[in-house]
């Protein structure tokens, strides 16, 4: 059974692009893997530049062992220098009932 996640990064004063860039070039290494299922992704930014993502994992077990190939843990590396990775709670949007977000 698949497991929906929704990540949200902040990128970094000047790392904007990069982080951009990397957060697009996330999921299709996902899929490479074949750790995420089909399902549409849905990214988004917040009124603030945050970054947002929704995918799903097809499980717990791929989730979970994700790190352990090389390639994803390098591009989370990379993602890690240029972006925080904070919790949705911490997003202005996710203090509504309804958080709103602009698609990119």
């Amino acid at each position: 059974m698949g497991i929906l996640v929704i990540c949200s990064y902040r990128p970094r004063a000047g790392h904007e692009e990069e982080a951009r860039l990397l957060m697009a070039g996330h999921v299709p290494l996902l899929r490479a893997h074949g750790l995420i299922t089909d399902r549409p992704v849905v990214q988004g930014l917040t009124k603030d530049g945050e970054l947002v993502e929704i995918f799903e994992w097809e499980s717990v077990e791929k989730s979970r062992g994700a790190p352990a190939i090389a390639e994803i843990g390098q591009h989370w590396k990379a993602m890690g220098e240029v972006m925080d990775f904070v919790p949705l709670a911490q997003l202005a949007e996710a203090q509504q009932a309804f958080a709103h977000f602009t698609p990119l």
